[in-house]
């Protein structure tokens, strides 16, 4: 009899948030409460690192929360250390749905 040898597949965080399925209210779960604090007296702007799923970006002038990809784990809830960040789950019905397989 053979041996099977075992393979190993890398996989990366696109192919993972994949398997999650989103159902988007219209109304956003996440809000940047001011922008202008964000910008001019957060120096290292965390929020465009911490977040796992990548929902904060910097477009020109600004950082927005593109709230339709979150994953609802809560880390900027404390990852933002001027606490501009304001979040909430989702109302019934609406948010992440985790698939595995």
């Amino acid at each position: 009899m053979g041996r099977h040898k075992e393979r190993k597949m890398s996989v990366n965080i696109e192919d993972k948030l994949f398997l999650d399925r989103f159902h988007v209210n219209e109304e956003p779960h996440i809000r940047i409460v001011d922008d202008v604090k964000c910008m001019n007296k957060c120096e290292d702007q965390p929020c465009l690192y911490f977040c796992p799923a990548n929902v904060y970006r910097l477009e020109k002038d600004h950082i927005v929360a593109a709230y339709e990809g979150c994953l609802e784990c809560g880390s900027c809830r404390i990852g933002c250390p001027l606490l501009n960040i304001e979040w909430k789950f989702p109302v019934g019905g609406y948010g992440v749905s985790h698939r595995f397989g």
